[in-house]
């Protein structure tokens, strides 16, 4: 475990000593024709802006995005937002005891907890051919990433065991609605809920730095999920083609709008409720990770949010620890 404060804990004037994960590293040209390096760095709390002014070419020529490097600065703030000015930075080696796992966010909730709720629901399914077709692809190395995956590469449950946490608020959110309107087809549903993101399991790498994968930026996961449940429904004998072609356009489709990228727009009841949860669970996401990570400081916004727009508010809740909201809540 590092033995470091957390990045979301810096404020303005605080040093910094810190093994951080380089996310991003570019040269910059101000208005005066000084060049400088433009650096995004790291931990599992929060990504900063970096800037080094002086000195850097030797660490350029070395740097390698998604290595854990040493920082040495000062928290600054410009324009509202806290950044790093860096003294000095090197990357590590294993001399310094530091992985980059160390680095990479992950989901809060416990990963035990979230896969016996996975397990729970799919046993839940009564249609067989939904349940073996579940089963079947959700088997060994597809499961070991499907359960690890990120969600996105940065909008929404970006964070490893986060394809998993998307998924199980989906299935929740679809099951109530199944409540609400007896006319929709749970297990159609709640399958596709579980399939429609399956493709980023190709899509994304996620070993050190989040990324897209050749495939991933060649096909993408949508149609990565549909070439998959094409295939596994292939090897259940008698499995209708109806029921497979449901399935696959509820997978299609479940971005809403040609373009938002879906092949298809929804065209079935179960369809329309996906997109809708779907939207819901990755919306209230970006948001509050964005909320969070803008949090720190006096500022009461984010920065703008080029894909919805607009700046968030920051209430003043999330000035509060966790452990202080937690402790509020179960009083």
């Amino acid at each position: 475990m590092l033995n470091q404060k957390e990045l979301s804990k810096l404020i303005k004037g605080e040093i910094v000593n810190h093994f951080l994960l380089l996310k991003k590293c570019e040269v910059k040209t101000t208005t005066t024709n000084k060049n400088y390096l433009l650096l995004e760095l790291g931990d599992q709390s929060q990504v900063l802006t970096g800037f080094l002014w002086d000195g850097f070419e030797e660490f350029q020529k070395v740097a390698v995005v998604g290595c854990v490097v040493k920082v040495s600065g000062e928290i600054n703030e410009f324009n509202s937002k806290l950044n790093i000015k860096i003294n000095s930075i090197r990357c590590c080696d294993e001399n310094d005891g530091v992985s980059v796992t160390d680095f990479i966010p992950k989901s809060k909730r416990e990963i035990s907890v979230m896969e016996k709720e996975l397990k729970k629901r799919v046993d839940r399914i009564s249609n067989f051919y939904i349940k073996s077709l579940l089963n079947l692809i959700l088997e060994d190395s597809v499961y070991e990433k499907f359960v690890k995956v990120p969600a996105g590469k940065a909008w929404h449950h970006a964070y490893i065991h986060g394809l998993l946490e998307h998924t199980l608020e989906i299935i929740r959110i679809c099951d109530l609605m199944c409540d609400i309107h007896y006319e929709i087809n749970r297990d159609l549903l709640i399958c596709a809920a579980i399939l429609h993101d399956l493709g980023k399991v190709e899509e994304l790498t996620f070993d050190g730095n989040f990324d897209y994968s050749d495939k991933g930026k060649l096909i993408g996961h949508i149609v990565i999920s549909a070439m998959l449940i094409n295939e596994k429904s292939k090897l259940i004998e008698g499995f209708p083609e109806e029921l497979k072609n449901q399935i696959i356009h509820l997978v299609l489709s479940h971005q809403g709008k040609l373009e938002f990228a879906s092949p298809v727009v929804p065209k079935m009841l179960e369809a329309i409720v996906l997109y809708h949860a779907d939207e819901l669970s990755a919306k209230t996401n970006a948001y509050k990770c964005a909320i969070e990570n803008d949090a720190n400081g006096n500022n009461k916004w984010t920065k703008y949010l080029s894909l919805v727009s607009t700046s968030l508010y920051i209430p003043e809740e999330y000035g509060k620890s966790y452990e202080e909201v937690k402790e509020s809540l179960f009083d």
